[in-house]
């Protein structure tokens, strides 16, 4: 068999996205030698100035990584923690009194201006305001206070895969700073991050069971429900799946009666308090006879049609979510392939989406 040349190489479909989710070990290495110090300090000033109420602005990809920070910011720290609609600032001139109020804007590019023109405002009207991107030198990171470099380098392909590990990372061990805790919880993840990349065909095998699927549906509880969501974006992004996300207790108030012996549902059960909220849906789900493939420890794939056993046994829950989207970046990857598409490159998308 003759060996493909270079060329032949860089015009394989999903070349980039399978090359940038494998760079996401060294990634979080180096924000844990690189980064956590000048996050820590970061979050040292914040901390000195004690804001009350914490909101978040993001779009897209980051919208899930703000999300995240959400969960962390309400049970790490006890503070009341909001998702922002940026329109009402962008669109409708509205001018809320910020003051006390820390507002943390994360986007990938920090480009679009709707990100940098709620995030002017927001310093206008009192904020504390932070910048998390991965563009030192971006528009957004230049009106915020505060702004905290990821450090994932270049992305190119459009599903944003590294950048997302990167921002969850980031906040974590931002929020960690917050409340002065040493983020020590996070150093497992670039070896575990590993181990679930080196496991690509147990992902390739279950992404067979979707090639031909019309509809998805993700759930989680908890920390574990950003990663649904985060996890629905890539799989309509890649492999343009109609993939629903719902939180295991939205999902039983309605949604669940779409559900049928033939729906595919993927559900992230993190080892912990949010695994254990999620069970009466699994329970409601097992016997709707759904084809039930979960995400989680090796019981609960035991007890599921299929599913992939994730590496987090005695790691901190608020951590396992960065664990938990790599093999559900890996499953869109492999469906989109599966379905002679390129993920690299897909329809009507552009790397910097420009909203106002």
């Amino acid at each position: 068999m003759t060996a493909p040349n270079p060329t032949q190489l860089d015009s394989q479909p999903g070349r980039i996205m399978s090359g940038e989710m494998a760079q996401q070990p060294e990634v979080l290495r180096r924000i844990l030698e690189e980064g956590a110090p000048r996050i820590r300090a970061i979050a040292e000033q914040v901390a000195a100035r004690n804001p009350r109420f914490v909101l978040l602005t993001a779009r897209g990809t980051s919208d899930n990584a703000a999300l995240y920070a959400k969960y962390l910011i309400e049970v790490l720290l006890g503070k009341p923690a909001g998702l922002t609609s940026m329109s009402t600032t962008t669109a409708y001139g509205a001018e809320p009194d910020l003051r006390d109020t820390l507002v943390i804007t994360v986007s990938q590019s920090g480009g679009s201006p709707d990100l940098v023109a709620s995030t002017e405002a927001a310093r206008k009207a009192g904020a504390i305001t932070l910048a998390v991107t991965n563009n030192a030198d971006s528009p957004l990171a230049e009106v915020s206070e505060f702004h905290i470099d990821v450090l994932a380098g270049p992305e190119k392909a459009l599903p944003a895969t590294k950048t997302y590990t990167a921002e969850l990372l980031a906040l974590y061990l931002f929020v960690e700073g917050l409340r002065g805790g040493d983020g020590s919880a996070a150093q497992v993840l670039p070896e575990l991050a590993e181990r679930i990349l080196a496991r690509q065909g147990e992902v390739k095998e279950l992404a067979s069971r979707y090639r031909f699927a019309e509809r998805l549906v993700l759930t989680s509880r908890g920390y574990g429900y950003p990663t649904a969501k985060e996890a629905a974006l890539k799989l309509m992004e890649t492999s343009y799946i109609p993939a629903l996300s719902f939180s295991g207790a939205d999902l039983l108030h309605g949604p669940l009666a779409m559900v049928d012996n033939v729906s595919p549902v993927i559900a992230i059960v993190t080892e912990g308090k949010g695994g254990q909220a999620l069970q009466p849906v699994l329970d409601r789900l097992r016997g709707r006879g759904a084809d039930l493939v979960v995400i989680g420890s090796e019981k609960q794939v035991a007890q599921a049609s299929a599913g992939f056993v994730l590496p987090t046994s005695g790691v901190a829950e608020e951590v396992q979510p960065i664990l938990e989207i790599i093999p559900l970046q890996m499953l869109a990857y492999e469906i989109t392939i599966a379905r002679g598409q390129d993920p690299d490159a897909p329809r009507a998308l552009a790397k910097v989406t420009e909203t106002r």
